[in-house]
């Protein structure tokens, strides 16, 4: 690894307020997500690299919006990581026998841009997740980007569309799962992703 280079590391709460937080990092300063990886818990560690002050800068960022939504979050930054932390952090993702998916999301090559919004809803529960993502879909114009777990009964569910719709479409979630009286972790829309995480999500 370069040594001009230094790392941060974010673990905030939750798979949805994981991915608002890295896309505030990403468009807080010149830094590149290397993944996000789970804890094998609720939790999620997000992975930035560029210069010091800018990896510092985009941890400030996104800790300050984990704070603002009401998700628990914990960084470091590590200038100039051995080579050997630097191969840890940047490990090949590991598929979790429990979830029958991979541990942590990187980036893929050559991933076009996303111009339309992204709408998140994450639960605690499927059920709710279920009936609101039939709900959203039929109340706007969006589509199903995808579904993820990452444990503990946690799900978040994926839409995009323009962003009017997705935002309508997310209002609708959050109402049917709180009729429901489920559990909502976050329903929220990031306008226009940041090209590192739309590299990240479903394809």
């Amino acid at each position: 690894m370069n040594s001009s280079l230094s790392l941060a590391l974010l673990e905030v709460g939750n798979l949805a307020p994981s991915f608002m937080v890295a896309d505030a990092c990403s468009k807080a300063a010149n830094v590149r997500i290397l993944g996000i990886e789970s804890t094998d818990g609720a939790a999620q560690c997000i992975k930035l690299i560029g210069r010091v002050a800018d990896v510092q800068a985009a941890a400030e960022r996104g800790a300050a919006l984990a704070k603002l939504m009401g998700s628990t979050v914990f960084y470091s930054v590590m200038a100039a990581p051995l080579e050997l932390t630097y191969q840890l952090a940047d490990a090949k993702p590991v598929v979790s026998p429990l979830l029958g998916s991979y541990d942590s999301r990187k980036p893929r090559e050559n991933a076009m841009s996303m111009t339309n919004a992204l709408g998140l809803l994450e639960t605690q529960g499927l059920v709710a997740a279920l009936h609101a993502t039939d709900d959203m879909l039929k109340a706007s114009n969006v589509t199903l980007a995808g579904k993820e777990k990452i444990g503990s009964a946690y799900v978040t569910i994926m839409i995009r569309g323009d962003v009017a719709a997705v935002q309508t479409a997310i209002e609708v979630g959050r109402q049917t799962v709180e009729r429901l009286g489920g559990k909502l972790i976050l329903a929220d829309v990031i306008a226009r992703p940041h090209a590192d995480l739309a590299s990240l999500l479903p394809s």
